[in-house]
């Protein structure tokens, strides 16, 4: 019998690797509060671009420092994609160090060092989390939803060189009607997967929906009681869209929407609700 060689498989290098944010929905949740804080500012300084670019960069170095964090306590070999990983970890670092620097000259030291450490804080976090695979977790969405929509303080940094008022009511009602868009979509995928009747429905995720909407509503009964009734109708349309969502979950031939549509229908909805409170807290 003739003897073959068998050349052992090396993996080819990939080529044209881009590390950029692909969770639209992330993103919108990042820079909606960085153009609702811009808008309601009244007033323009360069450092907003920084903070558009240090957004952007915290953002897109996120999936770079995963990969590099499972190379080095997950994976048993190099894997491919570390070295690309590697170079746009630094690329991203770069952007926001030096927007970073940009904004040390516009903003408070100590607005400097808490948002550093929140961002800080907030990365550990997501690593940890993706490498333990743990990205489902309802606390982990939760607190994504806050450090996201954080952006509007950063930009009332930026334009007025203090956090004003009507930014703290920005950030808590941008972060409840994106916490509630967050479970909603997580609830339609548990709902999915459960209607192909390979693993039990979990109903977690909808059970928070459902909280989250009774707190939206809450706050709309008492943006009606103090008079803001540009907040109210936000609130209630949020109520509303999210609850048709997850009554439509019930049914098998809605739950095959494609998600591309879903995220697109969320998108218009948490568009409007900005637009509605620019125009409440104007």
């Amino acid at each position: 019998m003739p003897e073959y060689t068998v050349k052992p498989r090396t993996a080819e290098p990939q080529q044209n690797v881009w590390f950029l944010p692909r969770e639209h929905g992330a993103t919108a949740m990042l820079f909606t509060p960085i153009v609702c804080a811009a808008i309601l500012a009244r007033e323009w300084h360069w450092a907003e671009v920084a903070t558009l670019t240090a957004a952007f960069a915290a953002l897109a170095a996120k999936d770079p420092m995963v990969i590099l964090a499972r190379q080095r306590l997950v994976w048993k070999q190099r894997h491919p994609e570390t070295s690309a990983a590697a170079r746009w970890f630094v690329g991203w670092m770069v952007v926001l160090i030096l927007s970073g620097l940009v904004l040390l000259t516009a903003w408070p030291i100590r607005a400097c060092l808490l948002m550093g450490f929140g961002v800080a804080v907030f990365s550990t976090l997501a690593i940890v989390v993706n490498v333990k695979n743990r990205q489902r977790s309802i606390l982990f969405q939760i607190s994504s939803a806050v450090a996201l929509t954080s952006s509007s303080l950063a930009t009332s940094l930026s334009a007025a060189g203090a956090i004003r008022p009507w930014c703290w009511w920005l950030w808590l009602l941008l972060d409840l009607q994106a916490t509630a868009g967050i479970l909603a979509v997580h609830a339609r995928l548990d709902a999915r997967i459960a209607s192909r009747g390979t693993v039990h429905p979990s109903k977690q995720f909808q059970r928070a929906a459902i909280v989250s909407l009774a707190i939206l509503t809450v706050a709309a009964v008492t943006a009606v009681v103090i008079g803001d009734h540009w907040i109210a109708l936000a609130l209630m349309l949020a109520v509303c869209g999210y609850g048709y969502d997850l009554l439509q979950q019930r049914s098998p031939a809605a739950l095959q929407l494609p998600l591309k549509k879903v995220g697109q229908r969320a998108l218009a909805l948490s568009s409007l609700f900005a637009c509605l409170l620019i125009i409440g807290l104007w």
